[in-house]
């Protein structure tokens, strides 16, 4: 308390950050001190480092008053207070930097605050070579470096340094220190590697709600749902109380696996715990309930929210432009605007999609020229990428092809994709082969790209071709990715794949397979066998199509659900034509309303549509 009072008449005689600093008025207070004031002075300024310096201006003004009175910064304790004020108040590393090379033989204490600090500033790739010097210097690491070390580290990403640490923890006897196993946790799980963030994890004696969030976020993030379900199941067992972190997590889990049930129980736990207040949770809320496809649930826990920010906006209007809600999406845009909130780069692109997904050609070049004239944001390989689909979905692939030549940037895979995709649609041979020499360049070896090849032979009944590219991606070794559509059904997510028979009532699933087929036939179904680019007969071409996983799904939730329910299926692949003519009938000779996520968007069937309006 004393030091307290001395800390508050101290800095009473702080300048104005407007005025020149006035050091009579720290002479005079220091006037009773004796004759050689720097050991008396030194105590003062690292009092005052200690308990007075909030700000970073004040920072400056008792650094500048020590100079002026000669305290040594070569003094331990000043230079590690002055060191550790530095960085917890967020001032240039530049400014701890030159400090630190002023200090005669620095403890362990400021080599840990210099790594620290540069673990928290935005560029953290010096603080390896720090722990380096540090080294060489002989001064011995101990319990506070390697966390700082190993956060430093998963900013960058660097997997093979992370194991590095790793290595030397274990080494130094460091690794059963919970908050070493905790940074060791976070780094594999942000690199991506789960399965050694969950060796770490199995080997704890002892595991806390930062390990338990870790490992949860590490799953959920690297596309491992499921996991991340299962840990969280695990966790509530232990008796381990989630926070808000482990619920974004969570809430990120359910959105990947499109388990909304789930997902709603999660809600409802917020709602109990007093969560929906955290602006942060509630976004995740919000892009959880968009990415289920869920959109009016979405712009619910927007309405609701009493704090919003850029993020929250971004969300609901990218929500808005996948669910095929285009013209609402844009107009939330507007709203944004007259709220003279800043969109960013990530708001832009949920804007461009909008114009995409919903073939407004005129709109999205004039919001493409808005966010460069209007907004000074350079457009990134993302927005080219939404200009090229733009123009690709509108089939104009020879002008999507002088766009791609005419971008200041070197298009990327994902662009030519693209083109090679609306080329396979529109039948555009010629440019196809074009986009898939490029491909071939950037990457030779994805399957989709072979897919879509062989599709744009196949779809010009080249056969021959189709199987020089299918002998190709075996010659390769390139699989292609099997289709699979999930859907969730009394706490468990169930998957199936084109003419799966795994689950127990798959007889009374293709029993209805075969009733809805004849039923979709009296309202004027007849199969898209150009779907099926194979040179085989109509009737096998048929029975093919009429085993897809998402009709496979939707036949299961028919059987098991009350009637009425809605169908919410998720496909890690593009609706074919035919599946999507014929969920559209399904939808209304069952009145059911019917979601399907695919690879790229949402569509919602009701009685016979789709949001999508057949453009997608």
């Amino acid at each position: 308390m004393k030091q307290m009072n001395v800390c508050s008449k101290f800095s009473s005689f702080l300048p104005n950050p407007k005025n020149p600093l006035p050091s009579f008025k720290f002479t005079s207070f220091f006037s009773t001190t004796p004759q050689n004031p720097t050991p008396y002075i030194l105590t003062k300024c690292i009092a005052l480092l200690q308990y007075c310096a909030s700000s970073k201006h004040k920072l400056k003004q008792i650094h500048a008053f020590s100079i002026r009175h000669n305290v040594p910064l070569n003094n331990p304790d000043m230079g590690k207070y002055l060191i550790f004020t530095i960085v917890s108040l967020s001032a240039p590393m530049s400014y701890a930097h030159n400090v630190f090379t002023m200090l005669h033989n620095p403890n362990v204490f400021a080599w840990n605050t210099m790594i620290r600090g540069y673990a928290e500033s935005d560029n953290s790739t010096p603080a390896l070579p720090f722990y380096r010097k540090m080294l060489v210097s002989c001064v011995e690491p101990d319990t506070h470096t390697y966390p700082f070390l190993l956060k430093a580290i998963s900013k960058s990403l660097n997997i093979r340094e992370g194991e590095m640490i790793h290595s030397v923890t274990v080494r130094n006897g460091f690794e059963s220190l919970i908050f070493v196993r905790n940074s060791l946790l976070h780094i594999y799980a942000a690199c991506g590697d789960t399965e050694s963030a969950h060796k770490v994890f199995v080997s704890m004696d002892q595991r806390d709600l930062v390990a338990w969030n870790s490992v949860i976020n590490g799953f959920a993030l690297n596309g491992r749902p499921n996991e991340a379900l299962t840990l969280f199941r695990e966790m509530s067992l232990e008796g381990v109380e989630p926070d808000g972190f482990t619920v974004v997590s969570l809430l990120s889990a359910c959105a990947e696996l499109g388990a909304l049930e789930l997902g709603r129980r999660v809600h409802v736990y917020l709602l109990k715990v007093g969560l929906t207040q955290n602006m942060h949770v509630n976004n995740s809320l919000l892009d959880f309930y968009a990415k289920c496809g869920s959109i009016r649930e979405a712009q619910q826990v927007f309405s609701e929210m009493s704090e919003r920010n850029v993020v929250s906006w971004t969300s609901l209007i990218v929500g808005l432009a996948v669910n095929g809600f285009g013209e609402e999406a844009l107009g939330l845009f507007k709203e944004m605007e007259r709220q003279e909130l800043v969109p960013g780069e990530i708001t832009f692109v949920g804007v461009l999609y909008a114009c995409s997904h919903c073939g407004m050609l005129d709109e999205g070049f004039n919001y493409f020229r808005r966010m460069k004239e209007e907004y000074g944001i350079m457009p990134r390989i993302e927005h080219y990428g939404c200009m090229v689909d733009l123009l690709s979905r509108a089939g104009l692939v020879k002008r999507a092809y002088e766009y791609i030549q005419n971008m200041p940037m070197q298009p990327n895979a994902v662009i030519w994709r693209t083109l090679l995709g609306a080329c396979t649609i529109h039948g555009d041979l010629g440019l196809g082969e074009i986009a898939r020499s490029h491909l071939l360049k950037l990457e030779p070896k994805h399957s989709g790209d072979y897919v879509l090849l062989s599709n744009l032979y196949a779809s010009e009944r080249r056969w021959s071709d189709v199987q020089t590219v299918r002998r190709s991606m075996i010659e390769d070794g390139v699989w292609k990715t099997p289709g699979y559509s999930l859907v969730e059904l009394g706490n468990r997510v169930f998957e199936f794949t084109m003419g799966d028979r795994s689950h127990p009532r798959s007889q009374d699933v293709y029993a209805l397979l075969e009733k809805i087929t004849e039923l979709l036939k009296l309202e004027g179904y007849v199969p898209h066998t150009a779907n099926v680019l194979a040179d085989i007969e109509e009737e096998e071409k048929e029975q093919a199509l009429s085993y897809h996983s998402e009709k496979v799904a939707i036949a299961f939730m028919l059987l098991n659900t009350a009637p009425g329910t809605p169908i919410r299926v998720v496909k890690n692949l593009r609706v074919c034509a035919d599946c999507h003519m014929a969920i559209k009938l399904i939808s209304k000779v069952y009145d059911r309303e019917i979601v399907i996520r695919d690879r790229s968007r949402f569509h919602h069937f009701r009685g016979g549509f789709c949001s999508c309006k057949d453009y997608w």
